[in-house]
């Protein structure tokens, strides 16, 4: 690990109770492995995430130099498994509130690079009791590839909506959530060549007009408290399934999707760009021992 043969920085925060471990590293001189990521993640012996957020100057980042110019930052993704993945919505509002706190920005609207592209973030004011402002993240517009997926666990099966928002989802309505199992493996996708790289899986249900719940599992991570790009994957295939569609109809459309950690708001705009505004919080910061990482 370079500069870091005796330890180096961390802090944890969540969004909506999906939680990471974010490793300060301006200058990309920290080495991850995935062994590492997964002692961090660890949730009995280690830190306990559901990832490694690794905060990159993007010039510094071979896989982001070229947005240096468009996003200072570059968030290096980990699942808690050590894979590397595009993209995470929670993850983007978390590291954003590293960047404010740090004072490496300010409230206002700031751009991050990750491996599915620039996000943009905007960061409100604290609110009038001096609690930190909810903070929207850009996630970019949903792909909807065609073909049938199909979802299972166990014996039992549902027809699924393929979306990707820059990482893949296989969004399912069921009854209850209950029907999702207990999630501790991943659910069965076919075709499996739907997702050559693996897929996140979605089980919704609806709680009123455009207002459902989730519950996810993630690849790599399994179960999560939450998940951002899935509570906009579940809003577009909702929107849709509905008859709803900003761009047919020139008026954008908004869905409140209640999470097991909390809830999001996720809005599809016109032009297809999907917002999802929620809270993130940083709750501990501290230094991880070398000595036991590599122990």
């Amino acid at each position: 690990m370079n500069d870091a043969a005796q330890g180096f920085a961390f802090l944890k925060g969540h969004g909506t109770e999906n939680d990471f471990v974010i490793v300060p590293d301006p200058y990309g001189r920290i080495e991850l492995t995935a062994s590492d990521v997964a002692r961090l993640c660890d949730r009995r012996a280690g830190l306990g995430a559901d990832g490694v957020l690794r905060v990159v100057r993007s010039a510094a980042h071979p896989e982001a130099a070229r947005c240096a110019d468009e996003a200072e930052w570059f968030m290096d993704y980990r699942n808690s498994d050590g894979s590397v993945a595009e993209m995470c919505g929670n993850g983007v509002r978390v590291f954003a509130r590293h960047l404010e706190r740090a004072g490496l920005v300010e409230a206002g609207d700031l751009a991050i690079a990750t491996r599915a592209g620039v996000r943009r973030a905007h960061i409100a004011k604290p609110t009038a009791d001096g609690a930190p402002g909810d903070i929207t993240v850009e996630m970019g517009t949903a792909a909807l590839p065609g073909g049938e997926v199909t979802v299972s666990v166990g014996e039992r099966s549902w027809p699924a909506r393929n979306v990707n928002m820059g990482n893949p989802h296989a969004v399912t309505f069921v009854a209850s959530l209950d029907e999702a199992g207990h999630l501790l493996e991943a659910p069965g996708v076919a075709p499996v060549t739907a997702y050559p790289e693996g897929v996140n899986v979605e089980f919704v249900v609806d709680r009123g007009p455009r207002h459902v719940a989730l519950r996810v599992h993630e690849r790599g991570s399994g179960e999560t408290r939450s998940c951002g790009t899935g509570a906009c994957a579940v809003m577009v295939a909702a929107a849709r399934r509905d008859g709803l569609d900003p761009a047919v109809t020139g008026e954008p459309v908004t869905y409140v999707v209640d999470v097991p950690g909390g809830r999001l708001v996720i809005t599809e705009r016109p032009d297809g760009r999907v917002e999802m505004t929620g809270p993130a919080v940083i709750v501990a910061e501290g230094t991880v021992d070398m000595a036991w990482l590599r122990g």
